[in-house]
């Protein structure tokens, strides 16, 4: 498991590449370009952090954070300003212990997100992690709108040796939840993939309903969860749907696709202080071992991992 992690770590780092380019680089010139802390000082900080996609509500809190520290420990020098930084841009994304709570029950975990995110292959790889704890897991394809969803589920459902139930492209998806709900009864956990149509928010507003209430009425014992899959790559645009998704749902957490590909990963920062939705996990590659828990003393010091840093790491 430590191994795992620490693999995971070092994809991290990687990942982070062009978003520690587009943020920490920025930062650390204005560290060291300025001589004293003051106004300019400070507007150039937010400048970098929102052109970072961090989000300006995230960003304010963050220097208003900076600005008592500074003002509390006397802090004269710019440079001592980085890892007070660090620290408040910890702060901001701690998810705490209880955001895992669905693995230690009898849980639903409904999964939704716009197509193209990576919301499928996600529920895939959180049944094989979920197996790989011993759960006994059952999968329900109620994505039926999009005919290869029940296809991909199918090899997932395979390859993590989970249960599938549905997967038959314009079936009715409360249908499909109903039938799992009774196998499920058996199981430790149900992952229910639903149909990511956000331009008709009506219809998706009234499947999830009344997949709710199926849920409600056949399984109330079961520890509800419900999670928005987003491609960071995305950026504003991520947040925009995350903002969208709890319109219709009442989203527990959030799940960041496709961190090693973009330089807009400050976003995971935003969501959170945006919405008050915490990042749950995030995915860097395509195995199954690149979506991991969203840790928040990870990330950022993924983020803030120097050259000379990341070469002892290989060691």
């Amino acid at each position: 498991m430590a191994e795992e992690k620490m693999g995971f770590f070092k994809r991290l780092v990687a990942g982070l590449n062009k978003t520690r380019d587009n943020i920490v680089s920025g930062m650390d010139s204005i560290f060291h370009g300025f001589s004293k802390i003051d106004e300019d000082f400070y507007e150039e900080l937010e400048e970098v952090l929102i052109m970072g996609d961090l989000g300006v509500k995230a960003t304010y809190a963050i220097l208003d954070d900076l600005r008592k520290k500074v003002k509390e420990q006397h802090i004269k020098e710019p440079i001592e300003c980085r890892q007070l930084l660090i620290d408040s841009i910890k702060e901001q994304m701690d998810v705490g212990e209880t955001a895992y709570e669905f693995e230690n029950q009898t849980s639903v975990v409904l999964v939704i997100g716009v197509n193209g995110v990576g919301k499928t292959t996600t529920i895939g790889k959180l049944a094989g992690k979920m197996r790989g704890q011993g759960k006994k897991v059952v999968l329900a394809a109620a994505d039926t709108f999009r005919a290869a969803a029940g296809d991909q589920l199918k090899e997932w459902a395979h390859r993590s040796d989970a249960d599938l139930i549905g997967g038959q492209e314009g079936a009715d998806p409360a249908s499909i939840v109903y039938d799992a709900v009774a196998k499920a009864r058996k199981a430790d956990i149900l992952l229910v993939d639903t149909a990511g149509r956000l331009h008709n928010k009506k219809n998706l507003m009234e499947e999830l309903k009344k997949i709710n209430r199926v849920l409600e009425r056949e399984y109330p014992e079961a520890y509800r969860e419900t999670l928005v899959v987003l491609d960071a790559t995305t950026g504003q645009n991520a947040l925009s749907q995350a903002k969208e998704f709890s319109d219709v749902a009442d989203i527990t957490g959030i799940i960041l696709t496709k961190m090693d590909g973009t330089a807009k990963g400050g976003i995971a920062v935003a969501i959170q202080a945006e919405l008050g939705i915490p990042v749950k996990y995030i995915g860097v590659g395509e195995t199954i071992d690149d979506l991991q828990k969203f840790d928040s003393d990870e990330f950022v010091q993924a983020l803030f991992t120097t050259e000379e840093k990341k070469e002892e790491g290989e060691e």
